[in-house]
């Protein structure tokens, strides 16, 4: 039996209160990070683990760390990816409601390992209670010197502010959410220089979300050994998984990484509603493309997904029943993402709007023999040739829609109208 660990104060009574975090070991690990390691320790430790990013793209968080310079002219920081705005994912705002502490406690360890006396927490401003909960939480830890200046009567100093975001989904992106935090408009930036060279005020800077942050403390107390020993070799560790759409019951999971895709939906999450079958699954929120039913039996995690053309991303696991029409589905998924452009590129910027068009056109029933042909040319126009991976996102996905269902979409133009109404 798996026995949660990111997830081990989410029912306790009071569990987002100083008191009880304490109660239950918490800032232990930063005790123990300050008293027994050096930063390159802690870096050290993090690259062990094989700790690789949870907010989607999976880079190794321990290299990561170690690209920041030992030396800088400018000052180092540190930034907490919290937005989470891909549809489907709600992992790191339950964190930051029910277990503020565990996310503090990660970055000042963080922070420690690579220079950072100051970080900036990057929230989606609709997360109402989190933000909340969070500086209710920096006023406690400041308060009993987990933060503030010398830091458990070390030498370590180290303040946390927070930045509300307006509900900007690209501010998802790395360096647009730099941007945002400089009081620019947000679009993403060309790289080279990568942040942990030039990132916030051209600074030195790494940008980690919720979920990468928590499993710090976790790592430094138990040893990366422990962490490894949880799931595949590649991308070991515990996970957070969001279930939603059409399944019995829907929630936070957390379980290793690399559990079977069947195995998450139908057992542990009950499978669909009665009478109905699964028709598709979305495993990493909507930028990641759909798997078939009968490709469910895939391991949730970064190089198994891959292998199959999609992608862990934030672990967004969105259940589609054969109820549904997938022309609808992936009508809706893009016009999300023509919605959320931030319009830099002309590839994305353009090429969306006309997918948009077409798909309205196909779904509405007035769809043209070509429309296929003409999906397919523009993904081909935008995948790989924007600045960030939002255009990739878009037509991934609905590339593996039209793969899949193509018979769907076919119906769709051929009988003018929608066989599920």
């Amino acid at each position: 039996m798996f026995e949660p660990v990111l997830l081990r104060n989410m029912d306790v009574p009071d569990g987002h209160l100083l008191s009880s975090y304490e109660a239950r070991g918490g800032y232990q690990a930063l005790a123990k990070a300050l008293r027994e390691h050096t930063p390159d320790e802690i870096i050290d430790l993090v690259k062990q683990s094989n700790l690789r990013g949870r907010g989607g793209a999976g880079f190794p968080t321990g290299l990561k760390w170690s690209f920041v310079p030992k030396r800088a002219d400018k000052p180092k920081y540190l930034c907490c990816n919290a937005d989470e705005g891909e549809p489907g994912t709600f992992k790191d705002r339950i964190i930051m409601e029910r277990d503020p502490h565990q996310l503090i406690e990660g970055m000042v360890i963080s922070a420690y390992a690579i220079g950072a006396k100051t970080a900036y927490v990057y929230i989606r401003g609709e997360y109402v209670l989190a933000i909340h909960r969070l500086k209710q939480a920096i006023a406690e830890a400041h308060a009993k010197g987990y933060l503030g200046t010398r830091i458990l009567g070390s030498d370590f100093n180290f303040v946390v502010h927070i930045h509300c975001g307006a509900g900007a989904y690209i501010c998802g992106e790395e360096t647009a959410m730099l941007d945002s935090l400089e009081g620019k408009r947000a679009q993403p930036r060309l790289k080279p220089p990568f942040p942990a060279v030039a990132g916030l005020y051209a600074s030195p800077t790494v940008i980690n979300n919720v979920e990468t942050l928590v499993c710090v403390p976790h790592i430094v107390a138990r040893g990366p050994d422990w962490f490894r020993s949880i799931g595949p070799d590649k991308s070991p560790g515990p996970k957070l998984y969001c279930l939603s759409g059409h399944v019995r019951n829907p929630g936070l999971y957390e379980l290793p990484m690399g559990i079977s895709l069947r195995e998450l939906v139908e057992d542990r999450a009950g499978g669909p509603p009665p009478g109905r079958r699964i028709k598709a699954v979305i495993p990493g929120g909507v930028s990641a493309p759909l798997i078939p039913e009968r490709g469910l039996d895939v391991g949730m995690d970064f190089d198994s997904l891959a292998a199959v053309g999609s992608m862990l991303g934030s672990a967004g696991v969105i259940v589609i029943d054969d109820s549904t029409c997938m022309v609808k589905v992936a009508t809706r998924i893009i016009e999300f993402f023509h919605h959320e452009s931030c319009g830099k590129c002309t590839p994305c910027r353009e090429g969306l709007n006309w997918v948009v068009k077409v798909l309205r056109r196909v779904e509405a029933g007035q769809g043209a023999p070509d429309d296929l042909e003409q999906l397919e040319a523009l993904c081909k126009g935008i995948f790989g040739n924007t600045f960030c991976a939002l255009g990739d996102g878009a037509a991934m996905g609905l590339r593996a829609a039209l793969a899949h269902f193509e018979h769907e979409f076919v119906a769709h133009i051929e009988k003018g109208r929608c066989s599920f109404h």
